[in-house]
């Protein structure tokens, strides 16, 4: 087969990421080979790839799903937000600037905008159409996912992420619709009827994502739909509790007391363990925390208040976009004094990668927030300085004895003036990050994510804590997400139309698709 499809959603969280994922685990299970592809991603969530390409989380997961390796080619334009106006824009994997929205969009007065895209959004959609074309002549489908809706009128013009990419395509477009959400039927003919005769040619229909109950109460409401738009539904998806897959944006996602959970089983020993995870401003890769909510009898949690951290046996400072701003963020709520108590009392902190640097001595920053010398905590004998080439990195190394793997994306550069070194080469000499106490911080990434170490780390944190918690001894993170991404593609085998998609897929959009009125405004 040769082909490829175009996931849309009737709004942002509708399940674009995961309904891709899942059709791509189906179709690799099927042994095609096939490749995600999502042109432009805004999101706080970011990987490497082998090559030390920056790509967002999710296009990583769904190559994992795929069972392909990633690459800049599946989401060449990412935009990381450095605060509700402007982002940092990642162009095929590195860093190129930042930019206002005004200025990103195109309107008036963005004439940096324009040097820094090398010639406007013309030249960024023949950019993402080349990734596109080179990703086509690689794989049998490529499977692209949306940004937001489709029917975002006054973005249109300069769209490049959903009609603008399907219309270079000739890819068909796939809606879906969150019914748990409410008013799912109106999402879908609004966002029909709101665009233009062109582009509704390659809108093929639907699928409902996240229902719960009996399907054939849904069915008169989808033969409806069928006689008011000339459009089927492919698939109605069951709410599926448990699926732990990255998130896209930690931007506009409130974690706010939220728990993380990837599995429910009892602790091996007598107690459980309580992580706190400080949810500071701009916070970016917080998946790193998954890892922990894998291992059964350990609960994770996302807090705020300085309150919140006297129950819990490890409290987290994860990575931020925003090194600067979330040690303001710490002081005024409370929790740095909270944090420098926990370390007076060889109580287990962790910082990771912007956590890390903010539990530091001294910060220098000219690049990111441009506050200049900054105070840190003082928890680590460590300062650091922005530096304005960002470091992405794939390093392996050592901790308490087990082989460690991560991945590297920051701008701050640190200089460890003492304690243990908190990753290793295999001669002993320090790779990055230190330990002093019971007080950890390093830039790595993902380092939870190797299972020898997190039960070697999360011993640690219980006899520190002084809680009888036993790491599990088979817990395997890898293979814990393996189970999530082929549950994912057990909903697209079992709950949608397989054969109408791989039609769709093969063969592209059906024939006499109705113009549904009124259409896009001119």
């Amino acid at each position: 087969m040769s082909g490829g499809l175009l996931v849309a959603g009737t709004t942002s969280d509708a399940g674009k990421s995961v309904v891709t994922a899942g059709i791509c685990r189906w179709l690799a299970r099927k042994g095609v080979s096939v490749a995600p592809f999502k042109a432009q991603n805004m999101s706080l969530n970011s990987f490497v790839t082998r090559e030390g390409a920056e790509i967002g989380r999710a296009q990583a997961m769904q190559a994992q799903a795929a069972r392909v390796e990633p690459s800049a080619l599946m989401n060449p334009v990412l935009l990381k937000p450095g605060s509700d106006r402007s982002s940092q824009v990642v162009l095929m994997g590195r860093p190129v600037g930042e930019m206002s929205a005004r200025g990103f969009f195109g309107t008036a007065g963005s004439a940096p905008g324009e040097r820094l895209r090398g010639g406007g959004r013309a030249a960024l959609l023949e950019t993402v159409v080349g990734c596109l074309d080179e990703l086509r002549s690689r794989y049998d489908a490529v499977i692209c996912e949306g940004a937001g809706s489709p029917a975002e009128i006054n973005l249109r013009r300069t769209d490049i992420v959903n009609m603008g990419i399907a219309r270079a395509a000739r890819f068909p477009v796939l809606v879906v619709g969150d019914i748990d959400r409410g008013g799912v039927f109106a999402s879908f003919f609004g966002t029909t009827a709101l665009l233009s005769a062109a582009d509704q040619e390659l809108v093929a229909g639907y699928l409902v994502n996240k229902f719960r109950g009996d399907v054939s109460l849904l069915e008169p409401g989808l033969d409806m739909l069928l006689g008011l738009t000339g459009r089927r539904t492919y698939g109605v998806l069951p709410f599926q509790h448990g699926l732990g897959i990255d998130e896209e944006d930690g931007l506009r996602v409130s974690l706010r007391g939220a728990v993380r959970e990837s599995v429910v089983a009892p602790p091996v020993g007598e107690d459980v363990l309580r992580v706190a995870v400080c949810a500071v401003p701009l916070m970016s890769n917080f998946t790193d925390v998954d890892a922990l909510a894998a291992e059964p009898g350990v609960v994770v949690r996302f807090v705020d208040r300085a309150e919140e951290l006297v129950d819990a046996d490890l409290v987290v400072v994860p990575g931020t976009r925003g090194t600067v701003p979330a040690l303001r963020w710490l002081r005024e709520r409370g929790l740095a004094d909270a944090l420098a108590h926990r370390a007076a009392e060889g109580r287990p902190v962790l910082g990771i990668c912007g956590g890390f640097q903010v539990l530091g001595e001294h910060i220098e920053d000219d690049v990111e927030s441009r506050a200049g010398s900054v105070d840190g905590l003082g928890l680590l004998p460590v300062r650091v300085r922005f530096a304005r080439e960002k470091t992405l990195a794939r390093p392996v190394g050592e901790a308490l004895g087990e082989r460690v793997e991560g991945y590297e994306i920051h701008h701050g550069v640190a200089e460890v003036l003492g304690g243990e070194a908190f990753v290793s080469d295999d001669r002993g000499h320090g790779l990055d990050g230190c330990r002093v106490g019971e007080v950890w911080g390093t830039h790595w990434h993902g380092a939870l994510e190797s299972d020898g170490f997190r039960r070697r780390f999360l011993a640690e944190v219980a006899r520190a804590a002084g809680r009888r918690f036993v790491p599990a001894p088979d817990t395997s993170f890898h293979t814990l997400r393996e189970t999530q991404l082929d549950l994912l593609g057990d909903l697209i085998e079992e709950h949608a139309d397989t054969g109408a998609l791989l039609d769709l897929i093969e063969k592209g959009v059906p024939a006499g698709l109705p113009f549904v009125p009124p259409g896009a405004p001119s």
